[in-house]
């Protein structure tokens, strides 16, 4: 395992434990018969990102979330899915439609869960790169550049974040949800054979 601040990097799994950042997947994976993928040449200019973003009633928080993906100075497709929202969500996700044409916004015909808003999501993803966001503004877009970065240099195919690495400013949790979590980490890295420091990592 090799150690570089702010990252960990499990060479052998091509795993990146980013502090408080995400996991991406690259969408057009291409892999061999022995089940290896290779590598799938990214241009940083062409690179396009896709941001898939569940939404379930979060009218308050949804417009400046948005706003803030969209200022990340990359090519931005953010896909929001609205999960059968009752407060008003779905009619602001069709104005900011109409207002960014980076914006797709699908709709599920009622509340489906968040594992099938980013099912629904990810299929809709036309990007290099897969990004999730959640709406409630817990996480900042602004470190999306350098979460994508070991995947543009081929160094990970997934790439997790973390609350509990890097030297940054980050939230105070709860002391209980902390242990519960650190024996949730464990038991997943456990079965997994990956060294995770987050497995409830809220960026996925």
């Amino acid at each position: 395992m090799t150690f570089v601040p702010g990252l960990c990097l499990l060479t052998s799994k091509r795993v990146y434990g980013l502090a408080r950042l995400v996991l991406l997947t690259r969408k057009d994976a291409v892999y061999n018969r022995d089940g290896f993928r290779r590598r799938v040449a990214v241009n940083r200019r062409a690179m396009k990102l896709s941001v898939v973003m569940p939404v379930y009633n979060e009218r308050a928080t949804l417009r400046e979330v948005v706003k803030k993906v969209l200022s990340v100075p990359l090519e931005i497709e953010l896909i929001t899915v609205d999960d059968g929202s009752r407060d008003g969500s779905r009619e602001i996700l069709a104005e900011l439609q109409s207002e960014y044409p980076q914006i797709r916004a699908v709709l599920q015909p009622y509340n489906m869960g968040k594992g099938a808003a980013l099912r629904r999501g990810i299929q809709e993803a036309t990007g290099d790169f897969v990004i999730i966001q959640d709406a409630d503004l817990e996480y900042d877009p602004a470190e999306y550049p350098q979460m994508i970065e070991p995947l543009i240099q081929d160094k990970a195919d997934v790439v997790y974040g973390s609350r509990f690495l890097g030297g940054g400013p980050h939230r105070v949790l709860y002391f209980w949800h902390s242990v519960g979590n650190q024996f949730l980490t464990l038991l997943s890295n456990g079965l997994t054979n990956i060294n995770l420091s987050d497995m409830e990592t809220c960026y996925k």
